[in-house]
């Protein structure tokens, strides 16, 4: 049997809420020094960028000690540095904390703010303005949201607890109830159930639906009607990736404000807060796995083109 390898804390400490970049040198490889492999392994930064760094002293070993370009390669070493941050646009709504205890922190996150550090979203993300401004430095996520998603999302406080919340999603022993806007359809019976094969490939924006074995299951609720729109109640009991937004536009219902689905128009342009998805993280219910209280959370958000119907049916 393998042992498994034991990660070192990081001697480095966060920056602006986000940790700092850990990499480990692989096994059955060969090169003479650790620069040699860095400047392979992060070619994408670009010409110098890493004997740069190496200079200025900032990769660091777990000794906090700054690596230097001879230092000899031996696999399984651990290096960390602090990435440099994109230049970001500030998504100006507010992040809310609904629920705070000594286990978990529940918020209500905006439109367009990312859950967690991806690509160009880093310091301007939930996870990232929570550590801030809660001063949690190892608060994690449970789970994600989309970016363009509002909602509620669960973040842990403890690092050895995180993964019996992760399991709570993964085993399905959430309940997750969703609202979205979009089109109303009088021939289309509801409430009904969706079931399909999702696929996300890789690098495409949009995700698609495939031959095969369901993994995605949905059930869709109509609530109210106002003239060719609905407000719907999604329930879903499977967690693919643009899930409701799939499964929504393959009934003919694509949500208002969707770039992807059916068309895909391209990622909204940074500081473009205009047109928000109309999906919201409704609620959130689960039995906590640490302290066995049955938790009931509720988004107070609203989707605007629900409560602002006229201005958005203009």
């Amino acid at each position: 049997m393998r042992r498994k390898t034991r990660i070192p804390p990081s001697p480095l400490p966060q920056r602006h809420g986000v940790d700092p970049v850990r990499i480990k040198l692989p096994q059955g490889e060969e090169w003479a020094t650790v620069r040699e492999h860095l400047v392979q392994r992060l070619a994408g930064a670009g010409p110098g960028v890493v004997d740069g760094m190496l200079d200025a002293g900032l990769f660091v070993g777990a000794d906090g000690l700054a690596v230097a370009s001879d230092t000899a390669y031996v696999p399984g070493m651990f290096v960390w540095f602090h990435r440099e941050l994109p230049d970001e646009e500030r998504v100006p709504f507010a992040l809310d904390v609904v629920y705070r205890d000594e286990h978990i922190v529940v918020a209500d996150k905006p439109h367009f703010l990312a859950t967690t550090p991806r690509g160009s979203h880093v310091a301007e993300t939930a996870l990232a303005r929570l550590r801030r401004e809660l001063d949690i430095p190892a608060l994690g996520a449970a789970h994600r949201l989309d970016r363009l998603t509002a909602g509620l999302v669960l973040f842990t406080v403890r690092p050895e607890e995180r993964g019996a919340y992760q399991s709570l999603f993964r085993d399905r022993l959430v309940r997750k109830e969703y609202e979205a806007v979009a089109p109303y359809d009088e021939e289309l019976e509801l409430p009904r159930t969706v079931r399909s094969r999702i696929l996300k490939e890789r690098g495409v924006m949009a995700a698609q639906e495939v031959e095969g074995e369901p993994n995605a299951v949905t059930t869709v609720e109509l609530r109210e009607q106002r003239d060719d729109h609905g407000l719907y109640r999604l329930t879903p009991s499977t967690g693919q990736t643009h899930q409701l937004r799939v499964h929504m536009c393959a009934l003919g219902l694509p949500l208002l404000g969707d770039p992807l689905y059916p068309t895909v128009t391209g990622p909204v342009p940074p500081g473009d807060f205009r047109r928000p998805l109309q999906l919201l993280a409704r609620s959130l219910e689960f039995t906590d796995p640490v302290t066995g209280r049955e938790h009931r959370f509720r988004s107070a958000r609203a989707l605007a083109a629900w409560s602002s119907y006229d201005e958005w049916a203009r």
